[in-house]
């Protein structure tokens, strides 16, 4: 939500400062007339969105991934249900196989009822949208022949090429009973939205728990979250001890109203002293 002409330094600077990714958010359109509250927030409010450059992220990475060679890319999150899942495999691939496998797709499905509303998707039954997108992603991914034939989405046998080997990480964004239990079944890692602070151990407990029961506590499993306590050391390492793998960090409030008007040098600043006081000792 800044100067896009910032985001190559950044993702340069990130890269020298031993960061692992750089998440890369998703927003369609900001609706003039709308009833739907943010869910993140405390007071759900929206209009910090309003204005906030968002650019396209199968745009965007592409061109981060030429300027770097080990920064790993993940978007946070691409609204699933209100794309076509063939599309989107498409693009999803292409990404992965133009930043050498340097990316995931954090998968969610907007909170925004107007963003179904524009394109034209209907909002009931998204999750179900969703859980059949995921599955056509996972077919069309291995580059062999595919076909589906579902609720929502029905082609004959196709393939699409390049695809990357390994296949593209799907990562489940949403703190809903429905969204954990879909990144426990058929996820490989699950993407916290921040919130309230005191529910992130409910989540973290509340995952463990599905993924019990659907038998992947044991496989790979990535655990990306917003946390006060991925500012120091030790809470880094208490993160860890409860099976968070990513912390995410930003280094100014991000719901202020208007333009961000913090210069670019000062942001490497922050990047910078991050990386030396807790990423350097973790």
């Amino acid at each position: 939500m800044t100067d896009p002409s910032y985001y190559p330094a950044l993702a340069r600077a990130a890269e020298e400062a031993g960061y692992h990714s750089m998440v890369v958010g998703d927003s369609i359109c900001y609706p003039r007339d709308c009833d739907s509250v943010y869910p993140y927030n405390g007071d759900g409010s929206r209009e910090f969105l309003e204005d906030k450059p968002f650019l396209e992220p199968f745009s965007l990475i592409p061109a981060l991934g030429a300027v770097t060679s080990r920064l790993r890319f993940v978007t946070f999150v691409v609204k699933v249900p209100l794309r076509n899942p063939v599309l989107l495999a498409k693009q999803a691939t292409s990404t992965a196989v133009l930043t050498g496998g340097r990316f995931a797709l954090g998968a969610g499905t907007s909170p925004w009822r107007e963003d179904y509303d524009v394109l034209g998707v209907e909002w009931a039954g998204r999750g179900k949208r969703m859980d059949e997108s995921i599955a056509i992603l996972r077919g069309l991914s291995t580059g062999d022949y595919f076909e589906h034939h579902g609720t929502f989405y029905d082609f004959p046998a196709i393939k699409i090429a390049p695809v990357p080997s390994p296949a593209v990480p799907i990562l489940i964004g949403g703190h809903a009973d429905a969204a954990l239990l879909r990144a426990a079944r058929s996820g490989d890692g699950w993407m916290h939205g921040g919130g309230d602070p005191e529910d992130l151990p409910r989540l973290l407990d509340r995952l463990a728990e599905f993924r019990r029961a659907e038998g992947t506590y044991g496989k790979p499993f990535e655990v990306h979250v917003i946390s006060m306590e991925a500012y120091t050391v030790d809470g880094v390492r208490r993160l860890e001890e409860q099976g968070v793998t990513d912390v995410i960090v930003g280094f100014r409030w991000p719901y202020v109203t208007g333009p961000d008007t913090e210069p670019l040098p000062v942001k490497l600043d922050h990047l910078r002293r991050y990386a030396d006081t807790v990423i350097a000792k973790v």
